[in-house]
């Protein structure tokens, strides 16, 4: 098997889940999706579901199990707070 394709089809199904929040897939639908075999995509389903980015529901279908890309490192974010100064109003002649 070829995992330089296996990289490109698992990248392309994990832009596909982050592109379209609340979608639920068969693994019918993910390999008409994609354009894969069954057997290709069963394994790339379940790297998903290993790495905790998708989830295997009861009812057969597979869902993002967190919000986000996983591949990239969390920080908190930072604001640059300037000081609140009086602004001057400017005000024309009319």
């Amino acid at each position: 098997m070829n995992t330089f394709l296996d990289q490109r089809v698992l990248e392309r199904l994990r832009a596909e889940y982050l592109e379209m929040p609340g979608m639920k897939l068969r693994i019918e639908q993910v390999q008409r999706l994609c354009g894969i075999e069954q057997t290709m995509c069963k394994l790339v389903l379940a790297a998903l579901v290993k790495a905790n980015f998708l989830s295997l529901k009861s009812d057969g279908t597979y869902v993002r199990l967190t919000e986000g890309d996983l591949t990239v490192p969390r920080h908190p974010a930072k604001a640059a707070l300037r000081s609140m100064l009086p602004m001057k109003t400017v005000r024309r002649a009319s």
